[in-house]
């Protein structure tokens, strides 16, 4: 009778743990069921108010969130595909304005993206924060992303006060990106009230890749942000190898910022920017603009300045002619152009 006794009381508190277990599940299937209804009648917000209240989940979080959002945002293409048959809304967002689009494209997922487009998803569509979908595709660093959605018509820059995404593709690297938006007539020196140009961008965050590309794609090397130059940035950042770069390519290191301070007062003193900097600034005290254009091979801004009368025999103090950079630098033409205008073979 005792052992009957005991068993029977196990019995009852196995009883009572399973009949909590189906309460709370059935309180959860409950919520899920009510927040999904909302979700699809477009009350997203009463959605968020409930799950706050039983969860504790800030509004604006992954409670007002539809399944068409998760699909995207993982990539699922077959459910995402049966979620739209079903009749959900691809412009579907959640209470800060984010679209299953900003998902698939913040996710790089361009099979995903690609049938939200195709099905009337807004390619210009803006978060409360005003992120775009090809902001959050920069974000990802999906090149191929990119293009579809420059492809469906997004609007590189919808507006000077809104992120940028050329700039956030510059911040993270993804050089390809970068690439891609340069391609589609984005404004090389676009200039960031935030971010400054994307050159300067790209030596804030020491993107040797993207400035080497910027600059052989014609980005103004002096304009940064505001006066602060890329050069600035650059020697901020104890950057040699870019440093370099922007001086092979015309920096002035005598720019002066709006505190008054040029490259090499902000150089860490006796490093190796320091250095790279005092020997430049030397180098270039007595350049002219014909010896810049020449050495890099910019053969209408050579004849601009010869038409201007610049004297295309004016020499540095060691004696170097814009023909000595031209030839320097293997660009023929603009050597050719020189010669022609009267410049000395033999000095």
């Amino acid at each position: 009778m005792e052992g009957t006794s005991i068993l029977h009381s196990f019995t009852n508190i196995y009883f009572a743990i399973f009949a909590l277990f189906c309460f709370k599940l059935l309180i959860k299937i409950s919520l899920a069921l009510l927040t999904h209804f909302y979700i699809v009648k477009g009350n997203r917000k009463e959605a968020a108010r409930i799950a706050e209240e039983i969860y504790g989940i800030v509004p604006g979080s992954w409670a007002d969130r539809s399944p068409l959002h998760d699909a995207a945002f993982q990539g699922r293409l077959l459910s995402l595909k049966t979620l739209i048959a079903q009749g959900f809304n691809v412009n579907l967002v959640t209470t800060d304005r984010v679209s299953a689009l900003h998902e698939a494209c913040l996710g790089g997922h361009v099979a995903c993206a690609k049938v939200l487009l195709e099905n009337g998803a807004q390619v210009n569509a803006a978060t409360i924060d005003g992120v775009t979908p090809l902001f959050n595709a920069c974000c990802s660093g999906s090149a191929a992303c990119v293009t579809m959605l420059l492809e469906f018509g997004a609007k590189a820059q919808l507006g000077s006060h809104l992120p940028s995404p050329i700039h956030e593709a510059i911040k993270r690297g993804h050089r390809e990106c970068m690439e891609t938006l340069l391609a589609h007539e984005v404004d090389i020196d676009q200039e960031d009230p935030q971010h400054g140009t994307p050159l300067y961008m790209a030596c804030t965050y020491q993107r040797a890749e993207c400035v080497k590309k910027l600059l052989e794609l014609g980005a103004n090397v002096n304009v940064g942000k505001g006066l602060d130059t890329p050069l600035h940035a650059a020697a901020r950042k104890s950057s040699v190898e870019i440093v370099v770069l922007l001086t092979d390519y015309g920096a002035n290191p005598k720019c002066r910022n709006a505190d008054l301070k040029c490259a090499l007062d902000l150089a860490t003193p006796h490093s190796k920017v320091e250095q790279a900097l005092l020997l430049r600034e030397d180098f270039v005290s007595d350049w002219s603009p014909l010896h810049e254009a020449s050495i890099h091979g910019r053969l209408l801004s050579l004849k601009k300045l010869i038409e201007q009368g610049n004297d295309v025999n004016l020499v540095t103090a060691d004696q170097v002619s814009p023909l000595h950079e031209a030839c320097l630098g293997g660009h023929a033409a603009c050597a050719s152009v020189l010669l022609k205008h009267g410049a000395h073979v033999s000095r």
